[in-house]
């Protein structure tokens, strides 16, 4: 019996679910869109909406979406809810094409705000909380809520067969509101609007 729970379980242990809510926000956030499964996606929205509409009353307590600073309660809560790391290392990587070192939700860092020392590791990168109340946040300021949306791509994960699904973040999205394949109702509605149209024809002639 589910007495008491709360939420959607994935089958996984409470640690290992945390863990994967965290990093599916953090690739959100520094991607603007990520490729993951429906149940996933799913699990995984209300986290993120809380945490933007936690950075946007940080930002509107501070002095309006102006502010580049938001409030330390706010900074704190995000930081709490997420783990902070350095981001878009990958702007600086040369194994990674030009073609793919575009976004087009967020300015991205130059390449002289990312350095490696001599070892090849990441020394200085863009934090995720920082970004997350300055380039997130400032996004849906004039937004109640509603942030992020789920596109179906109609294709299934290699292995286990999974329907793989895009979130993403509203308002500099492309491509239709609905994506990929179509669902059987629609396909049933379609034939009885196709049906309808030919009886009235005929009824006409």
């Amino acid at each position: 019996m589910r007495h008491r729970i709360y939420g959607r379980q994935l089958s996984l242990t409470t640690s290992h679910r945390r863990a994967m809510l965290r990093n599916l926000a953090a690739g959100l956030f520094e991607h603007g869109e990520i490729t993951t499964t429906l149940p996933r996606a799913r699990a995984v929205q209300p986290f993120v909406e809380k945490l933007i509409t936690r950075a946007r009353r940080g930002l509107a307590e501070s002095g309006g979406a102006g502010s580049a600073r938001a409030t330390l309660a706010a900074r704190r809560h995000v930081e709490r809810e997420l783990t902070d790391r350095r981001i878009h290392a990958w702007v600086a990587d040369p194994n990674v094409p030009d073609a793919r070192k575009t976004n087009r939700w967020f300015d991205l860092a130059d390449e002289g705000d990312i350095s490696f020392n001599r070892y090849g590791e990441l020394r200085k990168a863009p934090r995720l909380v920082q970004h997350v109340l300055s380039k997130v946040a400032p996004l849906f300021a004039d937004r109640a809520g509603g942030y992020t949306r789920i596109v179906r791509s109609g294709r299934r994960r290699l292995g286990d067969g999974a329907e793989l699904v895009v979130l993403q973040l509203v308002g500099r999205e492309e491509g239709p509101e609905i994506g990929g394949g179509t669902s059987g109702r629609r396909r049933q509605a379609d034939r009885r609007t196709a049906f309808a149209a030919r009886v009235r024809k005929q009824a006409s002639a």
